[in-house]
């Protein structure tokens, strides 16, 4: 028998026992038939896709596309993990506690969470369900409003529609941080039989309360003040919008004008290529409606409502905020309310916010790239990071937060409407005392996952000299860590005149991306404007520049 002969006989004997022990006719249908298409002499990549390897379980949990397999989402993958977590949180002292699971209405997410509510009871754990498709930041509240040990959140976020993921959080209310993600990895793996999981009852609806005691929160955000303000909202197919709806009436402002064909719930996401505000095109609709309507502003969520969007006009239309003029806004907006502790920003995030904190007094903290990082932040005032998430309330929600985001850039806009201003302009206040710190992004997509590997090694071994005209003064390889980082995979290069490039692999998408900064003074005879033709020619030699360096 040749080896070929033998790897088929291997793949398909693996095969038919993953669907022996599969709980789900769908997904036992979807493999019998790959099994069947490859005896009749079909191609096996598909099938040696699916057995190749095991989702990983990582500091974002599982995340992948749908289908039969160890390597997709689907009822065994995630029977296995809840068990998993269940042996760690027992391991680790949290046993007989209970355990709260939300989710999004992505395909199946549900299912997942009904499975996970019936192995957290099979094991002595205490499970509560939320009582419909809810936003992440709500999951993230519940841990700690119900005292919980741990929590579920089944979604994707802003994947594509064929996705779907499993976050876990612990007892804190923040996302899981190594080493909790090796242990729990270790005790997926260590489940034996599927069969030999004790799977009790669905535990416990929570009480729509919940949501109301949280959206409550949410609109107390917003301090005394104008409330007259045009919005556009989208939730872009994702369960924010009757969250949001809630949340703005309870706060004092008019109704959303909502984009129609995104406002309900939809797993395929059929009027967007990605359900990702941040992707261009998602948010044409949105800013057609605005332009309609003569609006302020237009506020946007991803599908699971914890990253907001913002839009607003201009000289040439309507124009999207980058995350880190976002950030910038509410930074500054929180600090001149006063609020005292810490603010925080992921390394690939404008270095503005430091400059803003120190000039009034408070500390700063720069961390790794995710919230699971900087919702961990010793006294927490604000946090962000340039992919358009936001915490704005720590005290409530220790992870980002699209819903309370979207809500204080409304309180914000609507106050400078009243002045007969807008956005743009208090980014020309904030640009005149700090100087405008300018970013972009160059963002690679890879169909051989390989090449990302190779793609960050060249840049190691072979680093620039020179980005756009700017030398090069000093290069980290965040690999190695450092006092105040622990390691990753990235490297920052550091540029005269305080620009700033970082390369890292992304961890959720099979991507390369490059985050730019520059830092323009602004002459006050000439203005902000004269500052961002300049910071914009600046970006566009160095993105040239780092692409033709990284080979892309």
């Amino acid at each position: 028998m040749s080896t070929a002969t033998e790897d088929r006989s291997t793949l398909i004997d693996r095969a038919r026992a993953w669907a022996a022990e599969d709980p789900d006719a769908a997904t036992r249908a979807e493999l019998e038939a790959v099994v069947a298409a490859l005896e009749a002499g079909g191609d096996p990549a598909d099938l040696a896709d699916r057995f190749a390897g095991t989702l990983e379980f990582g500091t974002a949990g599982l995340r992948g596309a749908l289908g039969a397999g160890p390597n997709r989402m689907n009822r065994v993958v995630v029977l296995r993990a809840a068990a998993g977590l269940a042996a760690y949180l027992r391991d680790t002292g949290a046993g007989g506690g209970t355990v709260v699971i939300g989710y999004d209405a992505r395909h199946n997410s549900d299912v997942f969470a009904r499975d996970t509510a019936e192995v957290m009871t099979g094991a002595g754990f205490r499970a509560m369900t939320l009582p419909r498709p809810l936003p992440t930041p709500l999951l993230a509240y519940a841990i700690r409003e119900l005292g919980c040990v741990a929590g579920v959140m089944v979604t994707a976020s802003h994947n594509p529609p064929q996705d779907n993921g499993y976050k876990v959080y612990l007892g804190d209310g923040s996302q899981i941080v190594p080493p909790a993600d090796i242990g729990i990895a270790e005790r997926i793996a260590a489940v034996g039989a599927l069969a030999d999981v004790p799977r009790g009852g669905p535990g416990k609806v929570v009480d729509e309360q919940i949501v109301d005691r949280y959206l409550d929160t949410v609109a107390e955000l917003a301090g005394d003040g104008p409330r007259d303000l045009v919005t556009v909202y989208t939730p872009l197919h994702g369960v924010g919008g009757t969250a949001v709806a809630q949340a703005l009436e309870t706060a004092g402002f008019s109704a959303p004008h909502v984009v129609e064909e995104q406002e309900h719930p939809d797993p395929d996401f059929p009027t967007v290529v990605f359900p990702n505000p941040e992707e261009p095109g998602a948010m044409d609709l949105a800013m057609a409606l605005a332009a309609a309507k003569g609006a302020d502003i237009v506020v946007a969520n991803d599908p699971d409502a914890d990253r907001c969007a913002v839009a607003v006009p201009g000289p040439h239309g309507w124009r999207m905020l980058r995350g880190d003029e976002v950030g910038a806004l509410l930074g500054h907006h929180l600090l001149s309310r006063g609020k005292h502790g810490t603010y925080a920003n992921s390394i690939v995030s404008s270095s503005l916010l430091a400059k803003m904190a120190a000039a009034a007094g408070q500390p700063h903290e720069e961390t790794l790239t995710g919230f699971k990082w900087i919702g961990r932040v010793e006294g927490l005032a604000f946090g962000y990071e340039e992919a358009l998430g936001y915490c704005v309330d720590p005290e409530h929600v220790r992870d980002k937060d699209g819903v309370s985001a979207l809500v204080l850039v409304c309180e914000l806009a609507a106050a400078a409407k009243a002045e007969g201003r807008g956005l743009t302009d208090l980014l020309d206040d904030i640009a005149l005392e700090h100087g405008l710190h300018a970013t972009d992004q160059v963002s690679v997509r890879f169909d051989d996952l390989s090449e990302i590997h190779a793609t960050m090694e060249r840049l190691r071994t072979t680093p620039p000299t020179t980005l756009g005209g700017l030398a090069v003064e000093r290069v980290d390889d965040l690999s190695l860590g450092s006092d105040a980082l622990p390691p990753t995979d990235g490297l920052r290069y550091s540029l005269a005149d305080g620009a700033r490039v970082i390369v890292r692999p992304s961890g959720t998408e099979p991507k390369v991306k490059c985050y730019l900064e520059v830092v323009v003074p602004v002459d006050p005879e000439d203005g902000v404007d004269a500052a961002r033709i300049a910071a914009a020619g600046r970006l566009d030699a160095i993105a040239a520049d780092v692409k033709a360096a990284a080979g892309i």
